[in-house]
């Protein structure tokens, strides 16, 4: 039963470390980040089903709360990236100064 769940992160962690690694786009960088925190919490929902502990629930809601945090910060980054230099490339970051 969590083999087909763990193979599923690994696919989905694979996924978003290509889109992290791939795209130059803001938007899509932060987009594959959530793809691989929601595999981190798969993985983490199977192994605590495999021996039947809530650790792994317990750990999603923690990955969970990480996950909305992170968005709140980049979200806020990205609007102002977008507000200063009109685009949401990642090369347009190393030009923000505070």
């Amino acid at each position: 039963m969590t083999t087909p769940a763990l193979f599923l992160a690994g696919i989905l962690f694979a996924l978003g470390l290509i889109g992290l690694l791939a795209r130059r786009n803001i938007l899509f960088m932060l987009m594959s980040v959530e793809i691989m925190l929601n595999a981190a919490g798969l993985a983490f929902i199977a192994a605590g089903a495999r021996w039947a502990q809530a650790d792994g629930q317990i750990m999603f809601l923690f990955i969970l709360t990480l996950s909305a945090a992170e968005v709140s910060v980049a979200l806020a980054l990205v609007l102002q990236l977008y507000s200063r230099f009109n685009t949401l490339d990642s090369d347009a970051a190393s030009l923000m100064r505070g």
